[in-house]
This record gives structure tokens, sequence and C-alpha cells, in this order.
């Protein structure tokens, strides 16, 4: 028997996974109360909100693929908000900026995480809303243990919040030093207290709607307005205010969206589209295919990986943006597989080369740059290049007894992306910062425009039947992990903790999607785990190696049917908090 950090938990009633244990056994309360996948995923992500605010919140947003026991098919369920109609190339110049600062109002898009929920418990949960929000309102205004990982985040932006943020400083700090034990956000939970109150109607799905608009036109958008208005300090140094009004909340809404798919060894891997990043891992897949089977042991394994992703996030970089013309059917074709495939040799490519799919021309920005700051405020970058954990993500996957299931990947509205709204007890977030200050990109910043997210959720199908939904936290690194867990659990066959419980790596040879948007030619950070004769010959191959720490990379929860028709979930030991829980 193979060593594993837990088991793969297996049983026949229901599974959750995700990145804190409360989260994950929220979830299962609603699945023993009766509710399904999605009561028990919305109940998850509103848990999040509150036990993980250093890796999202109620401002920031959620992309979620489904699949129901009714409609097989994959659909993508886009919570991701988009640019303010004030936030334009023109207004962000005008202030001497060339980048969207990592942190603080101006980097705010519309928060999308809390009407993606609603409209997931709309049209597809069974479980009333008061339900559904208990564990999250009882956390919040009742108390729940902190991780120490919430102290150690507030304690890097602390001189910040008692210069700059000082509603922050009131909600996180005590006694000069940062919030530590049990802590309540009763701010927080006065508000989703007052949504439950005010959503009223004939049925479950017009109460959900109401609590939808209350949410977008009521007392929550307009403490946003007010408080948007105020400028505050940010990453670029200096104090602006922010773009989000009243009538930017009012004119968003959460939509359904179809799924990005590649069909790779017996399965059907399903993504976002390529407003998200989710399709580089598609053609990473595909690039792979070609190539054939890859040792994940070997230093020839590890190195292919990483020259394959480095081609797939060129693409990214040069292809992929909401409203883009983005070639997809080209990029996941075989023959454009085929001529990646060609440019990987037995050396470190050091250069971004993204292709020419139809014989277009791609256009990178020009303004990309090359140091690492260390600012503490931008939050997702997941790992600072000498493996430090900074800010992060969070992920869930739930599969029930019926067949529903759902993987989730909420983030943004960390406690440190932007100063806390005394009345809700929660702050905006900071996604604009992935967008480009530059016309004609694909990734260009416009208004009523999604930036070009990281957060990139999986579902995967096996002859139409959906079998597994998976995912990670971790920023540019979501799919590079996802694609090394892919490898191993679906090619090479291990168990599903096996799988993520084996040796990650990553590379960070392309511009990061945040703040300060850094490149590291030939950068590779890679767990310590691996072995030092295996880190030498990439080395010697003229990768840049960072050595991690052995158990520091990816935070990958997953839950799948299995061919008997088995449910089984698994959760990664890294960070000591993620956990499956399930019978």
């Amino acid at each position: 028997m193979t060593f594993t950090t837990r088991p793969t938990l297996r049983g026949t009633f229901g599974m959750v996974s995700s990145t804190h244990w409360l989260a994950s056994q929220s979830a299962m309360r609603i699945l023993e109360l009766g509710g399904n996948a999605f009561d028990a995923g919305a109940a998850a992500g509103f848990v999040l909100h509150v036990v993980e605010p250093h890796l999202n919140g109620p401002g920031g947003e959620v992309p979620a693929i489904i699949a129901t026991a009714d409609d097989p098919a994959p659909r993508v369920l886009s919570g991701q908000g988009v640019a303010p109609a004030g936030a334009t190339i023109e207004h962000y110049r005008s202030l001497g900026l060339t980048l969207v600062p990592g942190s603080g109002p101006l980097a705010a898009t519309v928060p999308g995480a809390v009407d993606a929920w609603l409209l997931l418990l709309r049209d597809h949960g069974t479980l009333p809303l008061s339900v559904v929000l208990e564990p999250a309102i009882d956390y919040a205004r009742n108390g729940h243990p902190l991780v120490p990982r919430i102290a150690d985040t507030i304690g890097t932006v602390q001189q910040l919040f008692e210069e700059h943020w000082p509603t922050s400083a009131a909600l996180w700090l005590k006694d000069g030093a940062p919030v530590t034990g049990r802590f309540s956000n009763e701010a927080y939970a006065a508000t989703l207290e007052k949504l439950v109150r005010e959503a009223t109607g004939a049925d479950r799905q017009a109460q959900i709607e109401q609590a939808r608009k209350t949410w977008r036109e009521g007392f929550v958008a307009e403490a946003i307005d007010k408080f948007a208005r105020l400028p505050h300090r940010d990453s670029s140094g200096e104090d602006h205010a922010g773009l989000i009004t009243g009538d930017d909340l009012a004119a968003f809404q959460a939509t359904w969206e179809d799924a990005a798919t590649y069909d790779w060894n017996g399965h059907t891997v399903a993504k976002t589209g390529p407003w998200g990043q989710g399709p580089a891992l598609l053609q990473s897949l595909a690039v792979l295919a070609e190539l054939g089977d890859v040792d994940l042991d070997t230093a020839e394994g590890v190195h292919t990986t990483v020259e394959v992703m480095k081609l797939s996030y060129a693409d990214r970089e040069a292809w992929y943006g909401d409203g883009a013309d983005v070639p997809l059917d080209t990029l996941l074709s075989p023959g454009y597989a085929a001529e990646r495939a060609k440019l990987i040799g037995s050396d470190a490519a050091l250069d971004l080369r993204p292709g020419t799919p139809d014989g277009r021309t791609p256009r990178l920005p020009s303004i990309a740059t090359g140091n690492e700051t260390g600012d503490a405020t931008t939050g997702e970058p997941t790992v600072s290049p000498v493996g430090e954990t900074r800010g992060d993500t969070c992920h869930v996957d739930v599969i029930d007894r019926w067949g529903n299931m759902i993987s989730a990947t909420p983030s943004g509205g960390w406690l440190q992306s932007s100063p806390t709204i005394p009345e809700l007890g929660f702050c905006l977030g900071s996604r604009a910062q992935m967008f480009w200050l530059e016309q004609g990109l694909p990734a260009s910043l416009a208004p009523g425009k999604r930036p070009r997210t990281t957060l990139t959720p999986t579902l995967v199908l096996r002859d139409g039947e959906p079998v597994m939904a998976c995912g990670s936290p971790g920023g540019d690194q979501q799919d590079q992990w996802q694609l090394l867990f892919l490898l191993r659990h679906l090619g090479a066959g291990l168990d599903l903790q096996e799988a993520i419980d084996a040796p990650a790596w990553h590379t960070t040879g392309f511009p990061s999607s945040f703040y300060p948007r850094t490149t590291e030619p030939g950068g590779l950070v890679i767990e310590s785990r691996v072995g030092k004769d295996i880190r030498d010959e990439l080395v010697r191959r003229g990768h840049v190696v960072t050595e991690s720490d052995p158990w520091s990379l990816g935070r990958l929860c997953a839950v799948r049917k299995e061919a008997d028709g088995v449910l089984a979930a698994a959760a990664n030991p890294r960070g000591m908090q993620g956990y499956a829980v399930g019978r």
C-alpha cells in the first residue's frame, strides 16, 4: 500500500473537498439536511468568506463549473465581476499609472461572488436561503477559530492598516496586534441576516431573486457606492478613490455559459472560456498528447511539462481575454498542438513564444516588468520566488448521491486587498490588476469587461458522464498544478490522494497576472522532495531553479464518481487546513 498523508475517502451518500475544514463540514451538513450539491457548494462558499477572509470575501468573485443529474453537459457559472463604467485606460493614465494597482479602491471590479452563489441556488438549489446561509451567519456572529495564517497575513499589512486603512485596523487589529483566537465579524453577520430578512417572495426562487436585487440595488450597493468614493492608499504608493458606483452593481448579474472542453486520454476536461486562463490547461494537454507519455518522476518529465506550460501561458498572454477574438478551436486543434510540440527542445526556453494560430500575429504587452516587489497587499500570487506562501484563493468541490457535481474557485476581496467597508464587514476585491493599461491587447482594460482571471475550476467527464470535479488555489499556478494532478490521476492511474500528495512544481517564465506583472525568464519553482539529481539536471538544462519547501506548492481538492458508482474525495495537506469529508 502506498503511503498517503490522508486516506482517499469513499462512500455512497456525498463527498465534499474544500480548502477549509469548516467549509467542508458545513457543506456536508447541508447534504445531510437533504440539500443537493449546489445547496452544499453555496453554503461552503459563504462559509469560506467568513473563515478564509485572507483568501476570499463577499467583495470578490467565483467561477464554477457544474453538471446536474438531469443534464450532464458542463455549464460554467461566471461570477467574475466586470470593470466599472468609469474604468477607462485614460482615467488610470491620467493619474500617472502604467499598471492598475494591486490593491486599493482603484483595483476593484464589481463584486460577483454573492450574486453568483445566489444564482446557483435559484436555478439549481433546493433549500431555503436561510438554511444555506445559517452556517456562515453562525460563524460570523458567534465566532470561529482563526487559522494562524490569517494573523500572519494581517501582520504583513499592519502598518498599512494603522496608517492608511483605519476601518481595516478596527476589524483586524486588537491591542496593537493582529487578531487571533476566536473571531467574530458582527458587521458581516448583520449583512447576511439583513439579506435573509429582505428575501421575500411567494416561493424559494422568488425569495432568492429578491436577495439578489437587495444585494445589487439595496443597502449593500449603497454602502459600496459611498465608501468607494473615499481616497485610500494603494500599491502605487498614492491615495486614490475608487470607481465603482451603485449603478455598476445594479447593472451586473452573474451568468451561465458553455464550457470550453478538450478530449484527452478517454476523458473530456471542461474549463471556463478564454475570458479566464482555463483553456491553458486544455492547450497543455493537447501538446502533451502529441508528445506521448511523460514520466513525472524524471528530469525529462519535469522539463517537458514546464516547457509545455510555458507555451500555453505565452498563448494565454497573446490571445486570451473577455470579448476578444480568441481562436480557441485552432489553439486546441491537433495541427496547432503538433506545431507547438516541435518547439520543445532539450534545454529550457528563456523567451516568451506565443503561436500564430490561423496565421495571425500575436501581440504582447510592452510594459511587463521584471522585478519582485514583495507587495504584501496583492494577494493571490501564492508563493514568492523563494517559495514562501503569501496570499491565495479558495476552492470547493461537491458531489451528491444523485450525481450533481460542482467545482468552484472563490477568490478576491481578501482582507488585505482594500479597506474594510465598516457597515458591511468586508472589502472590495482587486481583480482589475489583471487588465493591461495598453490599447489593443486581448486583456486591455475596458468598462464592462471581465479581467482575464486566473480562477479556473475543472470538471471531468468520461463517455459523456461527469466523473470528477477538482481545482486548486494559486494564481497563475492553478492550472499548472492541476495539470500535474490530471497527468498522475487520469494518466498514470494514481489514486486521488496519491496524485495530490505527489511533489509539485511550476514555471514563472511568463508575465504574472498580478501587480507588478513580473516575468522571470526560465523560472522554475520546485518542491525539494524532488530529488537533487533531478534538480541538478534541470539546472544543467538552463532552468532557473528555486527550491521550495517540501510541502509548499498546490492546494488541490477533488471529488469523483468511480466506475462502480462509489463516490470518492481527497484534499491537499499543504497549508494544513484543507479537508475532505463524506460518507
